[in-house]
Order: C-alpha cells, then sequence, then structure tokens
C-alpha cells in the first residue's frame, strides 16, 4: 500500500456497512466508492458501475487507471434480501464477487471480503432440516448458498484476502442509526407494536449481533494493519445474547418508550410444526400474515439451538475488543429507539431519548 495516503475502492459504500466503514476509515484513506443507483458524496470519489457487468461496469480508460491507484478493496456490496430469489443473489454475491476480486488482481491490490457469519450454519435452514417452508417469501438458503460460493470465489482467485464474516449487524452503538434496517429491526418493529404473539425459537438460543461501527472499525484495522489473508469473525461469540436476553432488553425498552406491550411467548418449533401452524394458523390467518410468520420461521430456523459462533475481537492490533453483555444491552436498547423513533412508535423525542412522561399504552 501507498505510506503516504492508501487507495481503497469501496463497493457498497451506501449499504449498512459501506456507510459506517466511510466514517471509520482515517482520513489518510483515499476511498473511491464504486455506486450503482445510490450515490456516495462523503467518499473522495465515486464511479458509477455495475458488478454484474463486464469490467465493474466501468469504460476501459476508467478500469485501467483505477486499477493503477488502488491499494486495496473492500467489498461489501451484497444482495442481502432473502427474498430476491437464486438467480438475482448469486447474480451479484458470487457473479459480482468474482468481478471484483478479478479487479483486485488486475490492482496488485488486497482484497477485503465481507462475507457473513452465517454461512455455518446454512444447513440450518428449514428446507435443509427437511420442514415445510409453508408460505414463507424468505429463503435463507438462497443468500447463504450465494455468500458460501462468493468465498470460494474469493480463496481459488489466489489474490492476497481476507474474508470478514460478521454475525447480524445492528445499527450504530451509541445512536442505533443505520442506513437502512435490516431483518431484526424487522422483528422489533413488530414486538414494538404487539403484532407478535408468539417466537417460535426456544428462549435460550442465542441472538448474536454487533453494531455496525464495530465491524467498520474492525475492516479499519485489518487495514492499517495491512492484514493480506486470514479470515475474521466478527461476532459476539459466546458473549452473545439469549433470545430471553433479546426480550428482557425489549420489554425494558418499551416501558421507557410508554408502550404497554405483553412479550410473546416462546415456542420451540416441533409444536409450531405439529400443532400450532397446521391447526391455529394455516386456516385463521389472512394470507399476508401467514406469510409473515412464515418468513419468521426461516428467519428463526437459523438460531434454533444453533451452536456459538467463532469471534476474532480482541486478537486485531488495533481492532475493537471482545463483545460484553452490558455492551450489547446498550447497543440493542440504542437500535430499538432510533427504529421507534424513525417509525414513530411510542413516545420518542427528536434526541433518541424517550419521553417517560408517556402515560402506558400509547397507541402504535
Amino acid at each position: 500500500m501507498s505510506a503516504s495516503r492508501p487507495n481503497v475502492l469501496l463497493t457498497g459504500a451506501s449499504g449498512v456497512l459501506g456507510t459506517a466503514l466511510l466514517a471509520e476509515l482515517p482520513s489518510s484513506c483515499h476511498v473511491t466508492a464504486l455506486v450503482h443507483h445510490c450515490p456516495c458524496p462523503v467518499a473522495d470519489d465515486q464511479l458509477t458501475g455495475d458488478l454484474t457487468a463486464p469490467g465493474l461496469g466501468l469504460n476501459r480508460e476508467t478500469y485501467q487507471a483505477l486499477a493503477r491507484q488502488v491499494d486495496a478493496v473492500v467489498h461489501c456490496a451484497a444482495v442481502t434480501d432473502f427474498t430476491r430469489g437464486p438467480e438475482a443473489t448469486h447474480a451479484t454475491n458470487e457473479a459480482g464477487t468474482r468481478a471484483v476480486a478479478e479487479f483486485a488482481a488486475d490492482a496488485g491490490a488486497t482484497l477485503y471480503h465481507v462475507s457473513t457469519a452465517f454461512v455455518a450454519r446454512h444447513e440450518l435452514t428449514r428446507s435443509r432440516l427437511g420442514r415445510d417452508t409453508g408460505e414463507a417469501a424468505a429463503r435463507p438458503e438462497d443468500y447463504l448458498d450465494s455468500k458460501r460460493a462468493g468465498e470460494q470465489v474469493v480463496r481459488d482467485s489466489g489474490i492476497p484476502a481476507v474474508i470478514i464474516r460478521p454475525s447480524i449487524v445492528i445499527g450504530d452503538s451509541r445512536t442505533g442509526e443505520i442506513s437502512a434496517f435490516q431483518g431484526l429491526h424487522n422483528i422489533l418493529q413488530m414486538l414494538l407494536r404487539g403484532l407478535m404473539p408468539l417466537v417460535p425459537l426456544p428462549a435460550t438460543s442465542l441472538i448474536d449481533f454487533v453494531p455496525q461501527d464495530l465491524v467498520a472499525r474492525t475492516i479499519a484495522a485489518l487495514i492499517a494493519e495491512e492484514r493480506r489473508d486470514g479470515e475474521v469473525w466478527v461476532t459476539a461469540g459466546p458473549q452473545a445474547l439469549r433470545a430471553e436476553q433479546v426480550m428482557d432488553v425489549v420489554a425494558d425498552t418499551c416501558a421507557e418508550l410508554g408502550l404497554n406491550r405483553k412479550m410473546p411467548r416462546f415456542v420451540g418449533t416441533d409444536m409450531v410444526d405439529r400443532l400450532i401452524r397446521p391447526v391455529f394458523l394455516a386456516d385463521g390467518l389472512p394470507d399476508r400474515m401467514l406469510r409473515r410468520f412464515d418468513d419468521m420461521l426461516a428467519m428463526t430456523a437459523l438460531f434454533a439451538d444453533a451452536p456459538t459462533f467463532p469471534t476474532s475481537l480482541g486478537e486485531l492490533p488495533g481492532g475493537p475488543p471482545p463483545v460484553t453483555r452490558s455492551r450489547s444491552d446498550s447497543a440493542l436498547r440504542s437500535s430499538i429507539l432510533y427504529l421507534a423513533e424513525t417509525k414513530r412508535i411510542g413516545e420518542v423525542t427528536a434526541t433518541g431519548s424517550p419521553v417517560r412522561t408517556a402515560p402506558a399504552g400509547v397507541p402504535a
């Protein structure tokens, strides 16, 4: 890398991790954002391209000039929507990664490839477990297959590369801010609105999440260290909250918001499949609500009594320390408050602080 000012090409700059990384990289880095639909004015430079097109969608002269400048490539762009289907998901997450790896090879640059910790749980999807997927539009298996394939592309490329595996990414640890709400936010919103009578998950299942700024600080430290190989797990690991502990934080935050919500009951997936869904839900819920419930089943399958993720936090020079229970509680509360303020649920001030004088039972 250039000792004076390393040049970084960033994909997915307007996404959750791209936005967080731009806030964490030192001013000594020169960042060029490769954008598609969403501009990124905070980057030093930006180029409009397309990961699914030859040469990243750049003309030959621009591609070659960029390759001469870039020292490191951070690949954050990905399809994370579980409903997009296998074709669209693989087009970005696998073929797009191949195009980025080819560029990194042409540039002689190190690739920092953002994958997901859930590649370790691809066998836990309902379809792989032999369970009925019902009316679910969410297909985590498509996403996980594409991310595993993307990792294999990086390994097969032979270039200097670091694979980074974050768990669930939530908002900023202090403010809860996030550029786009994620799957966990959807579940949190249902809880805030009192729309979830039960959770199809054992109460002791670990819900591993990390704030976006923690992931961004890890990536920034890897670039600063000039790490050129290996796999880095950005997870809470053994300090991940259990599902029942997550629910305690939600309940406490609801009370702060003046929301009188009864927290849902945890129900094992066997009971859901054997009794609740076929007997009580299949003929008693509107199609849209049944599909929402089946989507939640698809998501919770990845957590039900799943093994603990490894973690690399605390091992990287200049990187963030391991996650603690208190920090996880605080970060989750911040995300819930930001979600409530953005969606106008409960009583929140402009600074994100709850109005404690709000009466219980404020309608959502």
